[in-house]
């Protein structure tokens, strides 16, 4: 407990101020009944802290989530409970899955009646427990003297070891009411746990001795990229990235490579080192056997054994046991002819297969094109972002957002609303097609009402386009609920007073982004397309292992 004298506050007031000084800075949210307090609250700091509130509480969540996966740093938003908790559930999941620490202020019925059933408004039984199902803590304040304890426990659980969503749930009754506080010191992130030096001992012996050794990268090396870079050099091991992975080590980089690249490179590799990934698609798709090593680097203890027992396991921060491991290797590290003429080859190869996607490869090539290097893109799930996972180049860790294994349709636009909010120097551009658009297409008056410069790209094909791709393969073109009425969606954007262009070529995509760009302010690219080519021969690709 602090030595701070107690002052006297309300549960709110003390739950705002000890997010303050946290260093957060903004919330998302949609206001309602439950949380009028809470936002008096807001209202008393708002010289402090800005509130972004939204037009659906699922996008409150989304920008919360976009915020922290840009930055890696906790972010807040707040919703009423029973259904609007539940309208932000997609999103908390998807944090969960992207090990992002977005922290949940949760409203809820009077505190003496919580999971009596007696039919308050928006009451849901054991809304605590159901969030525990996808968040690293939950927990209910119930005093003012509760707040500042619980808010620090929550933004420690959101940011220990493997990130994720926290939640914190306060009753109508009890956000207003005061007594005396005891403001405790600013929440610090955890520090690392230490580096196992002997594992890290026995990991540099069997890496050295490997002859084709291989890296792969997740999203949990994004905070290791130089380290990663400077092993890859060191091991002259290529580097393969995918989705969050991408732009850990550049995709300019020599030993930087690709899904179906690795895929290549699997049959042949006699170790590999995953960095922040569970490795799923390599050991589950590709396979494993008995002449593959395999060192994982991992925060979560609980990760390298879930699927087969990895040769070592280094637990703990990614860049700490990179960083060990470049100290140790030179000491049993064997020396490796240069693979640059190998994977020239294979990305001849791959290019000549990359070729077949068209239009989205020129799309592509226009987006890259006028998106700054420094410029982040938010994926969709789309024929177009399915693309973009295999042939976006990226340079920096954090500039490509993918939602990972949960791939939920419409979350894009939102989380690119919250990578604007957090990073408002930085060009955000968003892909979506008709079907993902339209779950979140209201947010465009959030955009306008805040300022917030996404560019967002809308294909149009007036079809969910892989629901019809599957439809076609798989059922014998039985084809069903497939087809889309849409809006005249550059229409629509004006309508909330946000620039609209057309384009019907990647030509035209380029000239409309580049217009959007220089002038700063939300914007939408309505691009009216066909079907597309599936990319999917490249991602689904068969085991040559095991």
């Amino acid at each position: 407990m602090s030595d701070a004298a107690a002052i006297p506050l309300s549960t709110a007031e003390a739950t705002v101020e000890t997010l303050i000084a946290a260093g957060v800075d903004k919330v998302f949210a949609l206001p309602g009944v439950h949380n009028d307090s809470l936002f008096d609250a807001f209202h008393g700091a708002r010289d402090r802290l800005r509130v972004l509130h939204t037009r659906h509480e699922q996008t409150s969540a989304y920008m919360a989530l976009g915020a922290a996966m840009a930055t890696g740093k906790p972010q807040v938003f707040s919703v009423v409970p029973g259904p609007g908790f539940l309208n932000a559930g997609a999103a908390m999941l998807t944090a969960r899955t992207a090990n992002a620490p977005v922290l949940g202020l949760i409203g809820q019925i009077p505190q003496r009646d919580i999971d009596r059933g007696h039919g308050h408004l928006h009451e849901l039984h054991d809304q605590i427990g159901i969030a525990r199902h996808f968040s690293k803590y939950a927990e209910r304040i119930r005093a003012a003297a509760d707040a500042p304890r619980l808010v620090n426990e929550a933004l420690a659980a959101a940011t220990r070891g493997r990130k994720g969503p926290a939640v914190l749930e306060c009753a109508i009754d009890v956000w207003g009411r005061k007594s005396p506080v005891r403001l405790l010191p600013a929440f610090a992130e955890p520090e690392p746990a230490p580096v196992d030096f002997d594992a890290v001992e026995r990991a540099a012996k069997l890496i050295g001795a490997a002859k084709r050794p291989l890296i792969v990268v997740g999203g949990g090396a994004s905070d290791a990229a130089a380290a990663v870079t400077a092993l890859a050099e060191m091991l002259e091991a290529p580097v393969v990235a995918y989705r969050r992975g991408a732009g850990i080590v550049s995709a300019r980089h020599r030993l930087a490579v690709n899904l179906p690249i690795g895929h290549r490179l699997w049959k042949e590799t006699d170790l590999v080192i995953g960095v922040g990934t569970r490795l799923l698609i390599q050991q589950s798709q590709w396979g494993v056997d008995k002449e593959l090593k395999i060192v994982r680097i991992d925060v979560d203890p609980e990760e390298p054994e879930r699927m087969f027992r990895p040769d070592v396991a280094l637990v703990g921060d990614a860049r700490l046991y990179a960083e060990a491991l470049l100290d140790r290797l030179p000491a049993y590290n064997r020396k490796r002819d240069s693979r640059g003429d190998e994977l020239a080859g294979h990305r001849g190869w791959l290019a000549e297969r990359l070729s077949k996607l068209e239009p989205q490869m020129a799309y592509l090539r226009a987006m890259r094109r006028a998106l700054p290097e420094d410029g982040v893109l938010v994926d969709e799930v789309t024929q177009l972002g399915f693309a973009a996972r295999l042939a976006f180049p990226v340079y920096q860790p954090r500039k490509y957002l993918s939602p990972g294994h949960q791939d939920n349709l419409g979350w894009g636009y939102g989380t690119a609303l919250g990578v604007k909010a957090a990073l408002p120097d930085t060009p955000v551009l968003a892909t979506a097609g008709d079907g993902g658009l339209l779950y979140q297409i209201g947010e465009l008056a959030t955009a306008a009402q805040h300022g917030l410069a996404v560019v967002v790209v809308v294909f149009d094909n007036g079809l969910f386009g892989n629901v019809k791709l599957i439809q076609r393969e798989s059922f014998g073109s039985r084809f069903i609920a497939n087809e889309l009425v849409n809006p005249d969606f550059a229409g629509v954007a004006e309508s909330f007073g946000v620039a609209a262009y057309r384009a019907s070529d990647a030509d035209g995509l380029e000239t409309a982004l580049n217009a959007a760009f220089a002038r700063n302010e939300p914007a939408l690219v309505h691009v009216r397309c066909g079907e597309m080519p599936s990319p999917w021969d490249m991602i689904l690709m068969p085991r040559v292992r095991g």
